[in-house]
This record gives structure tokens, C-alpha cells and sequence, in this order.
């Protein structure tokens, strides 16, 4: 059997609060995306970090938190790197993703692409290669 041991907002440090608050007020996790992929318990407790140690104002009711989705309308310079280092990773695995399924339908199927879509698509990696 498992047993869970109960943690209260003194076990966690500062530092850690301050961390997970900037994450959320960034953007890049929302509070319930936090909350899981930290393992703080309670369903407020991030949110109590939120008014206590974030920048946002909590006077005229709850603020509107970016979710993890959605990117907030000013970034900085290194949230806007971080975005399109994502984007870039994402594409590049498309990219194998795509060329894989053109070698099994190859190799598995016998079905080949023509040649002129073989020479514009090798075409267009190695452009995209150069940028």
C-alpha cells in the first residue's frame, strides 16, 4: 500500500514558488499544468502563490493567466527564441516523420514518388537546410 505524506506551504522553498510562478505567469504552464507536473498538492496552492509572490494585479478579481497554449501578446526576446526553438523542433520532427513514410512506401510498398517531386522536394530541403 502507498502512503501519502501530506506536504504544507512551508515544505516548499521559495525559490521553487518563485520559479513556478514565473513559468505560469510566462505562459509556458498553466496553473493546473504546474501543479501536475511538479506534484503540488492542493487546488489552489499555485494560485495562492500567484497573489502572493506574482506581478499580476489581483485587485479587481482574478487576472487572466496565459495557459500553456496560448502565447501571451508581448514576448521577450528569449520567450520568442524559446517559441520558435519549439516550432523549429516540432517541424524537424515532422520532417523525419515524412521522410520515413516516403522510405517504408518505398521500400515495404514499391511505390515511388516521380522524379520531378523527388528532385523538388530534395530542392527544398536543401533551401530550408541553407536558411
Amino acid at each position: 500500500m502507498k502512503s501519502t505524506h501530506k506536504r504544507t506551504q512551508r515544505d516548499y522553498s521559495l525559490a521553487f514558488k518563485l520559479a513556478v510562478v514565473d513559468q505560469v505567469e510566462k505562459g509556458e504552464l498553466s496553473y493546473t499544468q504546474a501543479q501536475e507536473r511538479y506534484g503540488i498538492q492542493g487546488r489552489s496552492t499555485v494560485l495562492v502563490w500567484l497573489r502572493k509572490h506574482g506581478r499580476l494585479d489581483w485587485n479587481q478579481g482574478t487576472p487572466h493567466i496565459p495557459t500553456g497554449e496560448t502565447m501571451p501578446t508581448t514576448l521577450t526576446p528569449e520567450q520568442k527564441i524559446k517559441a520558435l526553438e519549439r516550432e523549429l523542433e516540432e517541424m524537424q520532427l515532422k520532417a523525419d516523420f515524412f521522410e520515413a513514410v516516403i522510405k517504408v512506401m518505398d521500400r515495404d510498398f514499391g511505390v515511388r514518388l516521380s522524379k520531378k517531386r523527388k528532385a523538388e522536394l530534395l530542392r527544398k530541403k536543401r533551401s530550408q537546410s541553407l536558411q
